[in-house]
């Protein structure tokens, strides 16, 4: 095999495991089995498809921290939920930021978040389908969650915990692929969520760069400052 055919069975391969990745119904069990086999080729599956989502979730991270929030990167602290192998952990670590704490569900994607030496704290066997109850409420200044509300991974009501674990004035910073936001019902939570005053819609960017197949919907929100974050658990 010549190394253009190599390449493109890569890629095939790749492409391959991402899409059997969005089977997995949000079953815990099914989803800790498939990403502790995926783990070791993960990053480099991703980089094959161009997976852009976590520098551009970080730059709004950035941005976020510009334009809102008074205290220095470093001082902000940052919670990465479903952190994977840590790569919004690096990327919010170039832009300055250091107080980063982050969880995933795969202990092996967890443990290769630990490795980058980015975070001062990663959680394993962390199921954002269920309640944070290892996160105290009004815990963060920013919240992001990328690559995680995607087709076969987390449910839209899981939007309520990331809102919960983020201080008042706080924002919380999600991806949704396309795809996903298109077949779930993530946008009726959103609307729940902002009626019950939760959370506010600061800023959306549609269509934007995710990976070479598909783009994702970006979403800012805000943590309201008399938020009454909900307690109670989730079925």
């Amino acid at each position: 095999m010549n190394t253009l055919d190599r390449q493109t069975a890569l890629e095939q391969a790749a492409r391959k495991r991402i899409k059997d990745s969005h089977a997995l119904d949000s079953d815990a069990g099914r989803l800790a089995h498939f990403y502790r086999g995926w783990a070791s080729s993960y990053d480099s599956d991703v980089g094959r498809d161009g997976y852009c989502g976590p520098m551009i979730v970080a730059e709004l991270a950035g941005a976020v921290q510009t334009a809102y929030l008074a205290r220095q990167r470093a001082a902000i602290a940052i919670l990465d939920a479903g952190c994977g192998t840590g790569l919004v952990g690096v990327e919010l670590e170039r832009l300055g930021f250091r107080l980063i704490d982050g969880f995933d569900l795969s202990v092996e994607m967890a443990e290769k978040a630990q490795q980058t030496r980015v975070y001062r704290n990663v959680r394993r066997d962390v199921d954002l389908n269920g309640p944070l109850s290892n996160y105290p409420s009004a815990s963060y200044d920013i919240t992001v969650c990328c690559g995680v509300f995607t087709l076969g991974h987390v449910r839209p009501d899981a939007l309520r915990e990331l809102a919960r674990v983020t201080r008042p004035n706080g924002f919380v910073i999600v991806s949704t692929r396309k795809s996903y936001a298109e077949t779930t019902s993530f946008e009726d939570e959103v609307r729940s969520l902002q009626n019950a005053g939760i959370l506010i819609p600061a800023q959306r960017l549609n269509d934007g760069r995710y990976v070479e197949e598909e783009d994702a919907h970006y979403w800012v929100f805000q943590v309201p400052r008399k938020a009454s974050a909900p307690t109670e658990e989730r079925p």
